[in-house]
């Protein structure tokens, strides 16, 4: 009773296309995909902004050394006055 059998999921589908039609299926799903790669992206950079900088990030001018330029464009930049106080 726990799972739904093939016929349950038969009706859920057809009571899904009368609800919203053919045409906006596709839209629909194109748009949980783009939510779920920002989901993805963002949750990415948060687990990234847990762990600690690496040396030769960035300079204490806030000039981006060669380094950083392998991270994600996604990825927020410390600014240089957080590392000064993080030594």
């Amino acid at each position: 009773m726990g799972s739904l059998s093939p016929v349950h999921w038969a009706i859920v589908l057809v009571v899904v296309l009368l609800l919203f039609g053919s045409r906006k299926l596709p839209d629909m799903a194109r748009g949980l995909g783009q939510s779920m790669r920002i989901l993805k992206a963002e949750s990415r950079a948060m687990a990234e902004d847990g762990r600690p900088a690496e040396s030769g990030r960035t300079t204490g001018e806030g000039a981006v050394s060669s380094n950083a330029t392998a991270r994600p464009a996604a990825a927020p930049q410390d600014p240089p006055s957080a590392e000064r106080h993080a030594s």
